[in-house]
């Protein structure tokens, strides 16, 4: 998995789980391809009750779907939201890890401040902060 993918997810805090190279039958009929060979690395949640995989295949060779700019609402594309506590100081803490705003920081009502920001590969994730 890149490196600067599984530290971006670190700096946001999640623990690193572990690594490993995934290949063989059972990888490629999880995936539907055929000779997948990829790296992953699983980290998890402060709370320990959610994991997430982050992948980087090495074969079949990826498909580029197109510019890695691409607006969040493109069909296909997939992003996850997390909750923090500072998001002003979430987002300033992930910038030296590739991390981009998509649009500004947002307030919906007196509820949650909100943003989507693209990290390493082109990656978008959603941060929320509610207000108390």
């Amino acid at each position: 998995m890149n490196g600067a993918t599984t530290a971006f997810f670190v700096e946001l805090g999640m623990e690193l789980e572990g690594r490993a190279e995934v290949e063989g039958l059972f990888a490629d009929q999880c995936t539907g391809l055929d000779g997948v060979r990829c790296d992953i690395a699983m980290v998890r949640t402060p709370d320990g009750h959610s994991r997430l995989e982050l992948a980087k295949y090495r074969s079949p060779a990826v498909i580029s779907a197109g510019p890695r700019n691409r607006p969040h609402n493109i069909l296909g594309t997939h992003r996850v939201m997390f909750a923090v506590d500072d998001i002003e100081d979430t987002v300033a803490r992930l910038r030296p890890h590739g991390a981009e705003l998509v649009g500004e920081i947002a307030r919906f009502e007196d509820s949650y401040l909100l943003c989507y920001l693209r990290g390493p590969a082109g990656i978008i994730v959603g941060l929320a902060e509610q207000l108390r």
